[in-house]
């Protein structure tokens, strides 16, 4: 428990500092090692990081799809993709016999879905100059608040088992409890954010907030019980172990990679803010 907690804390501390850098590269960088690693974690799980060339070619593509966002570089975005996905056939071809399309798909899928899904967190971020770091860190709280909500509502309350071939001590008690909670944190934390913190004269949609952090937490649900599915089916425990007792990076933004789109979506699309 020790281990889990000093490692909790030093993931806070980085994640502290890269949020107060938020406006230098600091968090581009960030987010394309973040990308980097999930993308190897998924190769390594599905028993796919032999193929060193489709591996190297598809970090690299994410590690482009998220430095050349908002540039000039974003212009050579589909030579680049179009290289990229071509490699990847290449090597089908070269080693056919080792590999079925399925690995091919499932790599292809990997390599696009990862860094589209982590660009949102950049995305929204750049919605507003002043707000927009907000938007991320309340983005993130959709994800990881409403894993502690289900887990302390599954604790005290579950008895009805969600997904128990997949996720053993998933509860629908703890699915309702995460659901509340993260709609809950949306509303009081931008009520202390724009009433006591923030001078700009912002406004909010607290219906629309409610509905936000409720179909965040869903859908935060949803990625978590995909990445574990992924794990029983290539038969680990974890995706890695970069952060002792966490396990991998997948296993920390497996909810991310469903919210933060979702949430993007929702800040695009409905006039949350005024």
């Amino acid at each position: 428990m020790s281990v889990r907690i000093i490692s909790a804390g030093v993931g806070i501390v980085i994640a502290i500092i890269v949020l107060l850098l938020h406006n230098t590269i600091v968090l581009p960088l960030v987010v394309s090692l973040l990308v980097s690693i999930m993308i190897f974690e998924l190769f390594r799980a599905a028993k796919c990081e032999n193929f060193y060339v489709s591996l190297s070619a598809s970090i690299v593509y994410g590690v482009f799809r998220i430095m050349s966002w908002g540039n000039f570089l974003e212009n050579l975005m589909l030579p680049v993709s179009l290289l990229t996905v071509f490699t990847v056939f290449l090597m089908f071809i070269l080693k056919h016999k080792e590999t079925g399309f399925e690995k091919v798909s499932f790599m292809l899928a990997v390599m696009i879905l990862i860094p589209e899904a982590m660009l949102t967190t950049l995305k929204t971020e750049a919605l507003d100059n002043t707000h927009g770091i907000v938007f991320l860190i309340l983005g993130l709280c959709g994800a990881w608040i409403a894993d502690s909500g289900a887990y302390f509502a599954g604790t005290f309350f579950g008895k009805h088992k969600l997904c128990p071939e997949i996720s053993p001590k998933k509860t629908v008690e703890g699915l309702i409890g995460g659901i509340v909670t993260t709609s809950v944190i949306f509303v009081v934390f931008n009520a202390i954010y724009i009433n006591l913190i923030s001078k700009e004269g912002l406004h909010a949609n607290y219906i629309l907030l409610a509905l936000a952090g409720a179909v965040c937490a869903l859908i935060g649900t949803l990625g978590d019980l995909s990445a574990s599915m992924i794990k029983r089916q290539c038969g680990i425990k974890d995706y890695g172990n970069i952060m002792p007792g966490h396990g991998g990076m997948m296993d920390r933004f497996d909810s991310v990679l469903f919210v933060m789109p979702t949430f993007y979506a929702f800040l695009s699309v409905m006039d949350i803010y005024k």
